[in-house]
Order: structure tokens, then sequence, then C-alpha cells
């Protein structure tokens, strides 16, 4: 399923604390796992969840048309069809200030290279690393310009 901001050239929006928020894109096939995902973030990290994809294709088909309509894309790897690693291929044309991380239950030494390879800005463990997750996209906030 797919949505977009109200205002599709603003990357930032204003929440409802006159902060900014954090424009962020999920690839996640697990509804479970999205949804606690969604509300964990845009509760502790000033994110603002525009969309989401459970397939490489219609998350690097959204990705790509709305390429300035995001700041952050969270990705998983396994999803109902197609990779992650396959998003992240899609993603390398990004600009600067566009990230794109991997949250993945299979976080291997191996993983993060090859993700690291493919040009992921960082890789969290779903298990063990959530808070890490949430102090990257807090950092994400704070660094990035408003628009």
């Amino acid at each position: 399923m797919l949505f977009s901001p109200s205002n599709s050239r603003s990357v930032f929006c204003a929440n409802n604390k006159n902060t900014m928020s954090l424009i962020t894109y999920i690839v996640e096939d697990s509804a479970t796992i999205r949804e606690n995902l969604i509300s964990t973030l845009e509760e502790l990290a000033t994110v603002k969840v525009v969309g989401f994809a459970e397939t490489e294709e219609e998350a690097g088909s959204w990705l790509l048309s709305h390429n300035g309509d995001w700041k952050l894309a969270i990705v998983d790897l396994f999803l109902k069809e197609g990779s992650g690693l396959g998003v992240l291929l899609r993603c390398q044309s990004r600009a600067p200030d566009q990230k794109v991380v991997v949250l993945t239950n299979y976080a291997t030494a191996d993983i993060r290279k090859r993700c690291a390879a493919l040009g992921s800005d960082a890789v969290f463990d779903k298990s063990n690393e959530l808070e890490e997750l949430i102090e990257y996209c807090r950092a994400a906030t704070d660094k990035s310009p408003l628009h």
C-alpha cells in the first residue's frame, strides 16, 4: 500500500509537537512488524512514515518516482517478492541527503558488508538494535536541513 505526503515537495513536516519529522518510507512485508515499527518510530524518533511496500518492485518504483519526497528508507531484506538487496540497488542514485538503512533478522558480518557494497547507509538487527535505529533516526533529523 502506498500513500504520499500532503505536500509532496516538503521532505519534512511539522508534527503536533511543533518539531520537524523525518519523512520515511518502510519496506517490510510483515504487517505486524511494520505497524509496530511505524508506531515506535513516530513516537520516539520524530519520524513521519509516508508509505510502505511489501515487495521489491513496489518499493523500488515508489522510491524512484517520489525521489524528492523522502529522506529515509528502512528496508527489510526478505520480502514477499524480490529482496531488499534489489531495493538497495535501485536506490544507488539517490540524493546525498537521502538515507537507506536495512533492518533485518540476519545482520551477519557478511550481510552488513554486502549491504554496504550496495549503498546501505547502515544495517540494524531487528532483534537487538532497535534502539540504535531510533538513535540513527533522531540524528538524521537533527542533521538534516529543514525545507
